[in-house]
């Protein structure tokens, strides 16, 4: 069943109703609000769709998700961060980093789902506090990063973007490591891929992620977004 939306509420159906399919398709329409999309995280859900598409919302089942036990480092990349000049801070470049994310999908082939609408909808996330990016420096270049939303102790990584190598997984791993340690519970990937397998995500069903999503504890520390340095 899929439902549709107005802008006269912020509302969404359960995510139980998405159809029958690993992406989740379950309504379109609605807008692009702060108050919307932050509902829509709260219930497992977010938008994705190709400018010339009325906004669609998915709800993913199986839903990919990294914890603390299940994130994996190989021998070689710990040796690379051990000894990488890089240097990774956290929510100093936003608007940069979802601009690099829409121009690397971009140039894949991959679809312009990060345009212009949905890059104002989450730098307004941004400035209210919601929205967080990973930054990964090269002598003071800009080589790569990610950007997501934080529900409470759960960070859901939208896209991340590298123009060297290892800067994407550098990002991803500081991040995991000091957010976890900071009393974080789940960091959702929502699909599966080569790339987030490759560093230990692992699938966990749509009804596990949302009794997640409800039940979680405030352990985070209150502090952790606070514009910093993760890795000098």
């Amino acid at each position: 069943m899929l439902f549709e939306l107005t802008t006269n509420s912020v509302w969404f159906p359960s995510p139980e109703f998405a159809l029958r399919d690993p992406d989740g398709l379950l309504a379109f329409g609605g807008d692009l609000s702060p108050e919307r999309l932050i509902e829509a995280y709260k219930h497992g859900i977010f938008p994705w769709y190709s400018a010339e598409d009325p906004i669609l919302w998915w709800s993913p089942d199986p839903r990919t998700v990294f914890t603390a036990e299940s994130l994996h480092v190989s021998r070689s990349m710990q040796r690379f961060l051990k000894r990488t000049s890089f240097q990774v801070t956290l929510n100093y470049a936003f608007n940069e980093v979802i601009q690099a994310c829409a121009n690397v999908h971009e140039r894949a082939n991959r679809g312009v789902w990060i345009h212009p609408e949905m890059q104002l909808a989450y730098t307004r996330l941004h400035q209210l506090g919601h929205a967080h990016s990973v930054e990964v420096w090269h002598e003071s270049q800009l080589v790569g990063g990610l950007y997501g939303m934080s529900v409470g102790n759960i960070f859901c990584a939208e896209s991340m973007f590298h123009t060297q190598t290892n800067a994407s997984k550098t990002a991803l791993l500081v991040f995991a490591h000091e957010f976890f340690a900071a009393g974080g519970q789940l960091i959702d990937a929502q699909i599966r891929n080569e790339h987030t397998t490759s560093l230990g995500a692992q699938d966990i069903s749509r009804q596990h992620y949302l009794r997640k999503l409800r039940t979680q504890k405030s352990t985070l520390r209150t502090n952790f977004w606070t514009p910093t340095r993760l890795k000098a």
